[in-house]
C-alpha cells in the first residue's frame, strides 16, 4: 500500500477520528431512554445547536463539491448560499415557533393532523430516501479525497467511516450528534482558513498573479443575469437555493429534531441564525480555494488528476494540493476537517432517520403503545440499517461525473413535493382531497423535469421533454403542490355553495 500522507500526518488523522469516536460513544451514558436519544432532554444551548446546523450544511459535499465547482467552473453555485437569510428569517419567524409550539419530535406528525396519515406517510418516505442520497454524496466524496492519500481504495475507506459514524450515532443519540458537530465545525474551519493562508502565501506570483487569472477566465462570475429558465443564471440558483433552505429549515427533520433540542424558544431562534450567518462566509472562502487553486495549478496542468474521461477531476484537485503543498502535521489538520465534514452530516442523517421510523411508522403503524425497551430497540435498529443503506448508496455512486450536480438532482427529485405540502398545510384552508390532488401534481411535474433529460425518458417523447434547468423540479413541484391544491380547495368550497349563493 503506497501512501502520501507521512507518519505525523496519520498520527494527527487516527487521534483526531479516535477522539471523535470516543466523544460520541462517552455519550451513551445518556441516551438510555427516548427523550435522550432523540432530543437531548431539550436542554441544549442555543450556540452549540448553532455550530451543529453550521457542521451539517458544510458537510464534505461543501468542503470538497464547491472548490471542485469554482475551479472547474465558476462562483455561480455560491448564490445558493445567498438565499440563506432570507430563509432564516422566514424560519425564525414562523417556523421555529411553530414546531416549538407544537413540542413534537417528528416534523411531519402535524401533516397527518391536518390532511391525514398519508401526508405524514409521504413526507416521510420523502425524506428517508432524500437523506440516503445525502449520506450517499458525503460518504464518496470523503473516499474519492482519501483515497490517493491514505493507499486505501474508494470502497474500503466508505465502508470504514460509515460504520464509524454508524457505531457513535447508535451509542451516545442526538446529543453525541451534535456535541461532536461543534467539535468537527471548529476543525472545519480552522482547516478552511489554513488552506486560504498557505494558498496565498505560495501563490507563485502572489495575489496579483491570482487575480489576473481569476479574472481573465471569469472566474468570480455568479452567472448570468438573464430571465432565461434553462441554464443555472443567477436567479435560477438563487430560486433553488431560496426553495431548498425553506425545506431544510422549514421541514427537514434534521433542523426541526435540533430546534426540539434547544433549551428555549430564543436558543432555538438563535441556532438558526448562527448556522446559517456562519455558513455564508466559510461557503465564500470554499469557493476562493476553488478559483486560488485553478490560478495556482494554471502553470503545471500536467501535475493535475485526471477522471476516467482524461479530463481533470475537479473533486480531487483541493485534497491533491494539501497532500503535496502543506507541511507535515497540517495536512493531517486538512484530511481530518475532510473527515470531520463526512462525519458531522451523516451521524445527523442517520439519528434523525432512526427518529422518523419510530414516531411516524413503527408507532403509527406497528405498535402505537410500544413501551421504552422496544421503542430503543427500534431505534437502534433502524440506526444501524441507514448506516448500511446510506453506505450502500455511497457504493453505488462510485464513478458519478459530479458529486454536487448529482446531490442537487437528488434533493430535488425526492424533496421536491415536501415544502408545497407543508406550506398548504399552513397557509391555506386546503383539506385532505386538495392536498392529495396538489401532491400529486406536483409529483408529476417533478417526474416530467427530472426524467426527461435523462435515457429513462422515451426517445419518441422528446417534444415535450421539459426545457428547464434540472435544478428547478424543487421549485416548480412546490408550486405545483401549493398551486393546485389551493385551486381545488376554492373550487371546492364553490361548488359546495347553494346555487343562489354564488356570484
Amino acid at each position: 500500500m503506497t501512501t502520501a500522507l507521512s507518519p505525523i500526518d496519520f498520527i494527527v488523522l487516527f487521534a483526531y477520528v479516535a477522539g471523535v469516536f470516543g466523544l460520541g460513544c462517552w455519550f451513551v451514558r445518556k441516551s438510555g431512554n427516548t427523550e435522550e436519544f432523540m432530543a437531548a432532554g431539550r436542554s441544549l444551548p442555543g450556540w452549540v445547536v448553532g455550530l451543529s446546523i453550521f457542521g451539517t450544511y458544510v458537510s464534505s459535499i461543501s468542503f470538497l463539491a464547491n472548490p471542485g465547482k469554482s475551479y472547474a467552473g465558476n462562483w455561480n453555485p455560491f448564490v445558493f448560499s445567498l438565499s440563506l437569510p432570507i430563509a432564516a428569517v422566514i424560519a425564525v419567524t414562523f417556523f421555529v415557533p411553530f414546531y416549538r409550539r407544537g413540542g413534537e419530535i417528528s416534523a411531519y406528525t402535524h401533516l397527518e393532523r391536518r390532511f391525514g396519515p398519508w401526508a405524514r406517510t409521504y413526507a416521510v418516505v420523502c425524506y428517508l430516501l432524500t437523506q440516503l442520497g445525502r449520506m450517499g454524496t458525503i460518504l464518496y466524496l470523503v473516499a474519492l479525497a482519501l483515497a490517493p492519500l491514505t493507499g486505501w481504495d474508494v470502497v474500503t475507506i466508505i465502508l470504514v467511516v460509515g460504520a464509524l459514524v454508524t457505531v457513535y450515532t447508535l451509542l451516545g443519540g442526538i446529543e453525541a450528534v451534535i456535541w461532536t458537530d461543534v467539535v468537527q465545525s471548529i476543525v472545519l474551519t480552522v482547516g478552511i482558513l489554513v488552506s486560504v493562508v498557505v494558498l496565498l502565501v505560495q501563490m507563485p506570483g502572489g495575489t496579483r498573479e491570482f487575480n489576473e487569472i481569476a479574472l481573465e477566465h471569469g472566474k468570480f462570475s455568479l452567472g448570468s443575469f438573464g430571465p432565461s429558465l434553462v441554464e443555472p443564471t443567477f436567479w435560477v440558483v438563487l430560486l433553488y437555493g431560496l426553495f431548498v433552505n425553506l425545506q431544510n429549515f422549514g421541514i427537514d427533520q434534521s433542523y426541526v429534531q435540533r430546534y426540539i433540542t434547544a433549551k428555549t424558544d430564543a436558543d432555538a431562534r438563535r441556532s438558526v441564525w448562527l448556522g446559517a450567518l456562519l455558513y455564508i462566509p466559510i461557503s465564500a472562502v470554499l469557493f476562493f480555494i476553488g478559483t486560488a487553486l485553478f490560478a495556482y495549478y494554471a502553470g503545471t496542468p500536467e501535475v493535475l488528476p485526471l477522471d476516467e474521461t482524461g479530463k481533470v477531476a475537479a473533486d480531487r484537485v483541493f485534497p491533491l494540493f494539501i497532500v503535496k503543498e502543506l507541511p507535515a502535521g497540517l495536512t493531517g489538520l486538512l484530511i481530518a476537517a475532510i473527515v470531520a465534514a463526512a462525519m458531522s452530516s451523516v451521524d445527523s442523517s442517520l439519528n434523525c432517520s432512526a427518529t422518523l421510523v419510530l414516531q411516524d411508522l413503527y408507532k403509527r403503524y406497528v405498535r402505537p403503545d410500544a413501551d421504552e425497551p422496544q421503542s430503543m430497540r427500534v431505534l437502534y435498529a433502524m440506526t444501524i440499517l441507514f448506516g448500511v443503506l446510506g453506505t450502500g448508496t455511497a457504493l453505488a455512486m462510485i464513478g458519478v461525473k459530479s458529486a454536487l450536480d448529482t446531490w442537487w438532482k437528488i434533493a430535488g427529485l425526492f424533496s421536491g413535493g415536501m415544502l408545497g405540502l407543508f406550506l398548504l398545510g399552513v397557509m391555506s384552508r386546503a383539506k385532505n382531497a386538495a392536498a392529495a390532488a396538489g401532491v400529486t401534481c406536483g409529483v408529476l411535474v417533478i417526474g416530467w423535469m427530472a426524467l426527461s433529460p435523462s435515457m429513462l425518458w422515451p426517445a419518441a417523447w422528446q417534444e415535450i421533454a421539459s426545457p428547464f434547468s434540472d435544478l428547478l423540479p424543487i421549485v416548480f413541484g412546490t408550486l405545483a403542490v401549493f398551486g393546485v391544491g389551493v385551486a381545488v380547495a376554492a373550487l371546492g368550497r364553490f361548488i359546495s355553495q347553494p346555487t343562489e349563493t354564488r356570484p
